[in-house]
């Protein structure tokens, strides 16, 4: 009941402000205003005000919000908990000896290119159109190190 109240004067207020636009000569203004004013009251003919109240005010809603806040964080824990025990294959990690140490790191390389099964043990010469591909890795970062020793790092 307050609701409703309460949107039937800023609906009220909102027409009066629109009236005096409207005898300022800002029609356009005006109609704006007027059309923003028009939205509480037609909530309010609705019954959209009431049913917003009316759930808002329930504790058992509330008790169902924090339910389902419940259930989507343990699905999102138990998703992360899954997805930590997975290995690099898809599977499941097998467990290991209590005396056994994790393998160290090892910094990604790039891969080679498929040679399909024609080329599995024969090398093959570079197209004529083709680059060759670079002796070292140490000269891919060159330039980077260039960069690096410009602007003294």
């Amino acid at each position: 009941m307050l609701a409703e109240t309460i949107c039937s004067a800023v609906s009220a207020a909102g027409l009066g402000i629109a009236a005096l636009t409207a005898y300022r000569k800002r029609f356009l203004a005006a109609a704006r205003i007027t059309a923003y004013a028009l939205v509480p009251i037609g909530l309010v003919l609705t019954g959209v005000v009431e049913w917003v109240s009316g759930m808002v005010f329930k504790p058992s809603v509330w008790a169902g919000f924090g339910l389902l806040a419940l259930a989507w964080l343990l699905l999102a824990a138990t998703r992360a908990v899954e997805r930590r025990r997975l290995g690099a294959s898809g599977e499941p990690a097998k467990k290991k000896a209590k005396g056994s140490r994790a393998p160290e790191a090892v910094a990604p390389t790039a891969s080679a290119p498929s040679l399909g099964a024609a080329g599995a043990g024969a090398q093959r010469e570079p197209a004529p159109h083709r680059k060759p591909a670079a002796a070292a890795p140490a000269d891919d970062f060159s330039d980077i190190e260039a960069i690096l020793k410009k602007h003294g790092i």
